[in-house]
């Protein structure tokens, strides 16, 4: 058994002997690889309405008090839906809407969700992902201070 460590422990050196004696030389990529696949974002600006984006958020937040927090709470309605900005930044940046609403939560408490629709923001980058904080329950902190890091 020790004449097979050390056999495979010479073993070992002589191939790393051989690969860097016998290797190519590094060389500059060829224009072909330089620029192969390497196309700019092109996004069109299509980002759904802020009405589109309340069943996923709904979902995700009883997701989310239920797994992360052991909390019954759910949203059980939204008002006063209405969008803050589109693309509020240059125009080469990802295309983004933001919005507000109002939402009840089964507390029977009125709160704020302040919401953002991204382009190729979902899974993988493939359809819309939406980025969402309930305005006093941001648990974890994401977006503090009240939500603040959620708006534009």
């Amino acid at each position: 058994m020790r004449n097979l460590f050390t056999s495979l422990k010479t073993l070992g050196i002589g191939a790393a002997f051989a690969l860097l004696a016998f290797g190519h030389a590094a060389e500059a990529a060829n224009p072909m690889e330089l620029n192969f696949g390497l196309f700019g974002p092109k996004y069109d600006g299509r980002v759904a309405e802020c009405e589109k984006a309340l069943g996923t958020i709904t979902s995700q937040f009883h997701e989310k008090e239920s797994t992360f927090w052991n909390s019954p709470l759910t949203i059980t309605s939204y008002g006063r839906i209405h969008e803050i900005a589109f693309r509020p930044w240059q125009s080469d940046n990802i295309p983004r809407r933001y919005c507000s609403a109002d939402v009840m939560t089964s507390d029977g408490r009125l709160r704020t969700v302040h919401y953002s629709i991204i382009e190729d923001g979902g899974f993988a980058g493939f359809g819309q992902g939406v980025e969402w904080c309930v305005t006093g329950l941001d648990r974890n902190w994401a977006y503090n201070p009240g939500c603040k890091s959620a708006r534009p």
